[in-house]
């Protein structure tokens, strides 16, 4: 149904850190980037874009007053991944808004974490696979 989606930076570079970080785990990487000089008021605006195999799907846009905060959920290939997204995110300017962990009111198998990302919104890696990655006991 979405084909791309934006956030808002008033702190791009820790914002964009940020998002790089967090998404690692999830194997969405950087895109594109560039500055939008055809904006006469904010001619210096940078944007950069994340996804997969060259489509930018998910872009974050400078600007220089904040935004109402939103909420967005990454799709994450493994309740690994969901701990690694949630790790990395608060290693990188996060704060914690719900630890990793089964959310049984959404439907049995979805596991999530939940961050605030340095312009305050909800940033949320979501698994709804029913494999439990468990460590090998020696």
């Amino acid at each position: 149904m979405i084909d791309h989606l934006s956030t808002y930076a008033t702190d791009y570079p820790a914002t964009k850190s940020f998002y790089e970080a967090a998404f690692a785990p999830l194997g969405y990487t950087l895109q594109m980037e560039f500055v939008a000089e055809w904006n006469a008021d904010f001619p210096s605006q940078r944007m950069c874009a994340f996804g997969v195999n060259g489509k930018p799907t998910f872009w974050i846009i400078e600007t220089k007053e904040k935004s109402t905060p939103r909420h967005v959920a990454f799709s994450a290939a493994s309740r690994d991944a969901v701990d690694q997204f949630y790790a990395e995110a608060l290693t990188h300017g996060g704060k914690d808004n719900g630890q990793p962990g089964l959310r049984p009111h959404y439907h049995a198998d979805y596991y999530g974490a939940f961050t605030i990302d340095p312009d305050g919104n909800n940033v949320e890696a979501v698994c709804h696979s029913t494999a439990v990655t468990q460590a090998v006991k020696e």
